[in-house]
């Protein structure tokens, strides 16, 4: 009987369309997130690097189309030269995504508490609170994530014209302190901070949003005794964040470009800073070059939001409490 409820329970939170915080068992969501994003993180990091080296290139590759410059990659560094950079990231998101993912869900149950009495719509109640958790746990964790970023692509252009050779991650962290101190880890931190927190806000507003009324439109309402099915449920789930992460790339790109950037190039006169990062870009490709990148970035970021999104409500569907 004890192993038929567990199978029921199970069933039935498999085909839950929003699971609040405080019916997961938090080992489990760790532990399952951990897992499955590492493996997530594994397959899309090739496309990771393709962008990288085409927004830091000077000339060649960032005139390059996204798959020339990953078959360039492929020629000269092999299957090791797409996974540059992965192992340090891999590794060293795990802490990270613990204070973010918990962040995250903790903000929004919060939110949506607070939000449980107010005069507006469902949706927008949804989007708020996903929006603000959004925000939050970009805010929490970048201060954790920016020095990982500055490793982690410091080992991904390595090879290209006028970049410094590293042994490893400890090398990059050990050639940065020499050379700048702690601030050299945190470059970039400033407009990470001013920008990703916002885009994160409105990638989450935008995903809960479009999650509640798809769900609405195709007639599944809170109170319904009507459960969707699994492929039902990973569809509408996917195609949100999808759309989430296409519209993000589009408005995000110029920004990343110059964090990168001003995260992986030595070569400045004087303290590095967003503006000479900007105005070297415009002078070396105008105006479009704070696209450079945009195609495997878009690939990168519709792929990241679709996966990440189904990956991370499924994780939350396996780790619900069995009471």
């Amino acid at each position: 009987m004890a192993v038929e409820a567990d199978v029921a329970v199970a069933d039935l939170s498999l085909s839950e369309t929003d699971i609040n915080w405080d019916r997961l068992d938090k080992t489990k969501f760790h532990v399952i997130g951990a897992i499955l994003f590492t493996f997530q993180s594994g397959v899309l990091h090739p496309t990771a690097v393709v962008k990288t080296r085409m927004q830091v290139a000077e000339a060649g590759l960032s005139e390059m189309h996204g798959f020339s410059v990953f078959r360039r990659i492929l020629k000269y560094d092999g299957i090791p030269g797409l996974y540059r950079g992965f192992g340090t990231s891999a590794i060293g998101s795990l802490p990270g995504r613990v204070l973010a993912l918990t962040s995250l869900e903790v903000s929004k149950d919060m939110m949506l508490k607070y939000t449980e009495e107010q005069d507006i719509s469902e949706a927008a109640r949804i989007a708020l609170a996903n929006g603000a958790a959004g925000l939050v746990s970009n805010v929490v964790s970048c201060g954790y994530f920016v020095p990982l970023d500055v490793i982690s692509q410091r080992l991904m252009v390595q090879g290209l014209p006028g970049m410094t050779r590293y042994n490893g991650p400890f090398d990059v962290i050990q050639k940065v302190l020499r050379r700048e101190g702690i601030r050299g880890l945190y470059r970039g931190f400033g407009i990470t901070l001013s920008t990703q927190s916002p885009a994160s806000a409105l990638w989450w507003g935008a995903y809960g949003a479009a999650q509640h009324i798809i769900w609405r439109s195709l007639g599944y309402g809170i109170d319904m005794e009507l459960k969707p099915s699994h492929l039902e449920l990973v569809m509408v789930q996917a195609t949100a964040g999808t759309l989430a992460g296409a519209c993000s790339s589009i408005i995000t790109t110029p920004i990343d470009t110059v964090k990168t950037r001003l995260q992986v190039m030595n070569n400045y006169k004087g303290r590095p800073s967003v503006l000479k990062t900007m105005r070297r870009l415009v002078e070396e490709d105008g105006w479009q070059g704070f696209y450079r990148g945009f195609g495997p970035r878009f690939l990168n970021m519709s792929l990241w939001g679709t996966s990440m999104i189904v990956t991370y409500e499924l994780i939350k569907r396996l780790s619900v409490k069995r009471d």
